[in-house]
């Protein structure tokens, strides 16, 4: 009997903190855990007996790379609850507020964590010397979204403007119009996003599995819409939690979702580019399209490695978008006022991540009595140790190191809130 075993005792500069542990017999892996040991944060926990008002606030804090997400997912929620219908201004600033995070998440995403994986580089400032004008660009585009999400949500990280029905400041025309000019710059940069993430050397693999996503009617799905799958998934927010699940699996404090009668699944930019891909942009349509013509990559896709593509794409997409809002806007003062209810409110939203789920029951005295918060991370880590497990066996005649790096990037496609950058993981393997 041969027997191996890949221990990854601690994953550095993450959101959180996870190792991955496996054991291999002759050939057959008997043991995988993605093992999240982060001790719960208990946000739902807290929530109870506050004010609805304190909710938004509260749950931008879950993340700092996606506080706007949680912060619009909480707020519909919310207005559902008490049966609050946003104007068409406010939406369009919300989609802009949310889009803005899509510029600066998938920017991340594509040059700091997957470029450098595929390029070979420990870094992107290891990146730097040899591609200067393209680490470059990537701050541009960073800054574009940052900048964004300030003029719209009154500052950077963890914005204060959106409230219920509406916002406490709407944005200065003058720097609309003047970040307007900045997007139309940025088309040519988010082109070139697509040219270099269609350009990376990934591995041939693919797992077909469940994807999920938000599906609007009317547009490519950011803000809100039904729940749909590859698998025929076609629900309102209000019944997620009749098909999705979660179960907790020791020793790991992270519950793996799966969808009920069957299993696990995939949610963020690739599910979506699978699932919504004759919404986009006629600019990110194209840009699907030249990749498929250069490089022979057919969207739907199960290869995971292709998320930095859909990300660069949808990147395209975003830049497009906001122009759009950007254009249709006639900013009008609104008042806000409405009336609190006891009631239940839900919300699925479209994090950069992924598919973002908040629920809320509330008393007649604006009191939240259940909080039920699921985020892309939580959706996507029953799916991650599926990856791994069809994916461990074709890198373990690999050296150590190289083995390491493999299983990196198989975790590093879904973006998750507990990996940010290179050496995230500190792996060792020892043979029998």
């Amino acid at each position: 009997m041969t027997e191996k075993r890949i221990h990854v005792d601690y994953m550095a500069r993450v959101e959180g903190e996870a190792s991955l542990n496996v054991r291999v017999v002759d050939g057959e892996i008997k043991e995988l855990v993605l093992d999240v040991f982060e001790p719960p944060r208990f946000f739902q926990g807290f929530l109870v007996g506050r004010s609805y008002e304190e909710v938004p606030e509260i749950v931008s804090r879950i993340c700092g790379i996606c506080p706007v997400s949680h912060q619009l997912a909480a707020i519909q929620a919310i207005e559902d609850a008490f049966g609050i219908e946003p104007s068409e201004q406010t939406k369009d600033l919300r989609r802009l507020l949310a889009l803005s995070q899509w510029i600066q998440s998938h920017t991340l995403h594509v040059y700091f964590l997957a470029a450098p994986d595929f390029l070979g580089y420990e870094s992107v400032l290891a990146m730097a010397e040899d591609y200067g004008p393209v680490v470059e660009r990537a701050l541009k585009l960073k800054r574009l979204g940052n900048d964004l999400t300030a003029l719209i949500g009154g500052r950077e990280v963890h914005p204060v403007t959106a409230v219920i029905k509406g916002f406490t400041s709407l944005p200065d025309e003058g720097e609309l119009l003047a970040i307007r000019e900045r997007l139309e710059e940025a088309r040519k940069d988010a082109q070139a996003t697509v040219t270099l993430a269609a350009s990376l050397e990934v591995p041939d693999f693919e797992r077909p599995c469940e994807h999920i996503a938000v599906r609007s009617s009317e547009e490519y799905a950011i803000y809100d819409g039904r729940v749909v799958s590859t698998e025929g998934l076609d629900i309102a927010a209000w019944d997620y939690r009749n098909h999705i699940r979660e179960r907790h699996v020791p020793p790991a404090h992270a519950l793996h979702s799966y969808v009920v009668g069957r299993g696990s699944f995939l949610v963020g930019p690739l599910a979506r580019v699978n699932l919504n891909r004759e919404q986009l942009s006629d600019n990110a349509k194209a840009a699907l399209e030249k990749v498929r013509k250069a490089k022979g990559v057919e969207f739907p896709s199960f290869n995971p490695f292709h998320g930095a593509i859909a990300r660069a794409v949808e990147l395209v997409h975003a830049v497009d978008e906001c122009i759009k809002i950007i254009d249709r806007l006639e900013l009008v003062e609104e008042p806000i006022s409405y009336q609190i209810k006891a009631g239940e409110g839900f919300a699925v939203t479209e994090a950069p991540r992924g598919l973002l789920y908040h629920s809320y029951r509330i008393n007649d005295q604006g009191i939240i009595e259940e909080a039920d918060i699921v985020s892309p991370t939580a959706h996507n880590v029953y799916n991650m140790e599926e990856d791994l497990r069809a994916f461990i066996p074709t890198v373990l005649d690999l050296p150590d190191d190289e083995a390491t790096l493999k299983c990196e990037t198989v975790i590093r496609n879904y973006d998750p809130c507990f990996s940010c950058s290179a050496h995230f993981l500190k792996m060792r393997i020892e043979r029998e």
